[in-house]
């Protein structure tokens, strides 16, 4: 999709952007999200969030993909409040998320798939709703006709009076299984982002089920290189990874400062064996901080400011700084533009 003027551009929560006015981009990051999975790690104070973002910028970061799905605390105003105040853009989510991180009854775990697809084809064009309560059901969902969660309702409004609009579709699988919510989720999202021109992110738990999560997509008309493969780095396989980037799809690197799982070297290490195989282009880097214990405005560490002051100069020694821009600005930028002629 293009501006008036034929430019490409992205979808931010303040408005399409140039693509070329992206900058540098942590493509995975959490401002707000409250989970069922996660008591006691609530992502909620705007004050805090919005300090840590600014953290980001300090730190030579100018954009993030804001990437919390539907019924999990998001806060769509607050993430548009934020991004005018720091000047950090910021492309936001919609979609849902694996399985377990939502209640029995609540409404997404029952949708079928059409009714999903006309929920995130309405967040992408519409506007995000303006309330997104972590535990709900159809009879709750009150955004448009009477137990209708695909309906319209009240938007979520930027600084400017605007809605906030969705840049991005989401969904998530477990560890070796989709499940049939999953399934339609996964359904639904292609569906959605073939329609709206926006790419796509799948989280894959411990980086298991990638290419059965491709096939999944692909079979709905959505190509591999719409699409980027979260947590892929949780499973540290060079080869695998080369394969993916082949197939066209892009590898979300995720993982750092995790080291109880894997230590940084190692994923340096992997993605300098991706790139030796011609893998470059399909490369991203994000935080997933995603945890108030992660941090330190609420009181945690390491703090999203992690990724660009301590690992990229790490990377950077080991690569160069010509291969770490096109990590950071040139791939966040291609996938995240919209589609021509949606």
């Amino acid at each position: 999709m293009s501006t008036d003027t034929g430019r490409p551009v992205v979808r931010t929560v303040l408005g399409d952007l140039p693509s070329a006015a992206l900058g540098a981009t942590d493509y995975h990051e959490h401002l707000f999200q409250v989970s069922p999975l996660l008591p006691g790690d609530e992502l909620d104070d705007e004050r805090a969030s919005g300090a840590e973002a600014r953290s980001l910028v300090d730190a030579g970061i100018g954009a993030i993909i804001e990437a919390t799905p539907t019924g999990l605390g998001r806060d769509p105003a607050a993430v548009a409040r934020i991004s005018a105040a720091t000047g950090l853009h910021v492309v936001h989510v919609s979609g849902g998320h694996r399985q377990e991180h939502y209640p029995p009854g609540h409404w997404l775990l029952s949708a079928d798939e059409e009714t999903l697809r006309r929920r995130f084809v309405a967040d992408v064009q519409d506007g995000l709703p303006a309330t997104d309560p972590a535990t709900e059901s159809v009879a709750d969902h009150t955004t448009g006709s009477a137990g209708d969660p695909a309906g319209g309702g009240l938007t979520a409004l930027g600084p400017s009076g605007l809605p906030v609009r969705a840049g991005m579709l989401k969904a998530g699988v477990g560890y070796w299984r989709i499940s049939p919510y999953e399934r339609r989720l996964l359904t639904a999202v292609a569906r959605a982002a073939v329609q709206t021109g926006v790419p796509v992110m799948v989280h894959l738990e411990h980086g298991s089920a990638a290419w059965e999560v491709l096939d999944a997509l692909n079979a709905e008309g959505l190509s591999s290189d719409r699409v980027v493969l979260a947590h892929i780095d949780r499973n540290l396989d060079p080869g695998l990874h080369a394969d993916l980037a082949t197939a066209g799809a892009y590898l979300g690197y995720d993982g750092v400062a995790r080291h109880r799982e894997a230590p940084d070297s190692a994923i340096i290490d992997c993605a300098e064996s991706v790139i030796a195989a011609g893998g470059l282009a399909r490369l991203l880097l994000g935080g997933d901080v995603a945890r108030a214990t992660r941090y330190r405005v609420y009181g945690g560490l390491p703090g999203l400011d992690y990724l660009p002051r301590r690992f990229l100069p790490r990377l950077e020694h080991r690569i160069g700084s010509k291969a770490v821009r096109r990590i950071l600005v040139t791939n966040p930028a291609n996938l995240l533009t919209l589609a021509q002629g949606c």
